[in-house]
């Protein structure tokens, strides 16, 4: 299958498919697609915005025991971090796919890499799941899905626009009139050398 965003938003529906099949944060992945393709790495992408996503409304609970609280907010820590790279890792294999060797030096750099924009889109199909649920929500009143209705047709046009944004990136890349730089995000907050409390801690 071509590598475009109708790849991409198909592997991010089944991977949400599957989460909801237990609803349960800790459940096992089953990724069915092959080590180390681009699928595989979709479909791990999407399972650890879908486990966070469902992470963020627990620890929402205004009856949480603060320790939990904190877990989960340790546990959320650690899930950035690994989609992080993992969306590294979707770069790469997309600049090795795509990058055309005739690409000019000076062609033009993109605001955002494919790979970011993809995670951008890999969060609006979660968005898109649950608000479409909220409009079929069973006690909910009219006006509730009415409203969520609304939200979801914006949801939706934000999709297709997003979709096509990223299809004409990864074209223009491929095609050499754009240039692909990977980068890694140097997040701070989780690394013991970088975060003062944590190398203060560390000495102590």
């Amino acid at each position: 299958m071509p590598i475009n965003a109708s790849l991409f938003l198909s592997v991010f529906e089944r991977s949400i498919a599957d989460y909801h099949l237990s609803d349960d944060v800790d459940a096992q992945i089953r990724n069915p697609y092959p080590s180390g393709s681009m699928e595989q790495l979709l479909y791990l992408k999407n399972w650890i915005d879908t486990v966070q996503w469902h992470l963020e409304d627990i620890i929402r609970d205004p009856l949480i025991e603060p320790l939990a609280a904190l877990e989960i907010k340790r546990r959320i820590d650690r899930s950035n971090q690994h989609r992080t790279d993992v969306v590294e890792d979707i770069d790469a294999t997309l600049l090795k796919e795509l990058a055309s060797p005739d690409t000019p030096d000076d062609a033009p750099l993109n605001t955002e890499t494919p790979a970011w924009a993809i995670d951008r889109l890999s969060i609006l199909a979660l968005k898109i799941y649950h608000m479409r649920l909220e409009t079929l929500r069973p006690e909910a009143d009219h006006e509730h899905k009415t409203s969520c209705q609304r939200k979801l047709d914006i949801l939706l046009l934000q999709r297709s626009d997003l979709s096509q944004a990223i299809d004409a990136l990864l074209a223009d890349i491929a095609a050499g009139r754009k240039r692909m730089r990977l980068y890694k995000q140097m997040k701070m907050y989780n690394d013991e050398r970088l975060n003062p409390v944590l190398y203060r801690h560390k000495n102590h």
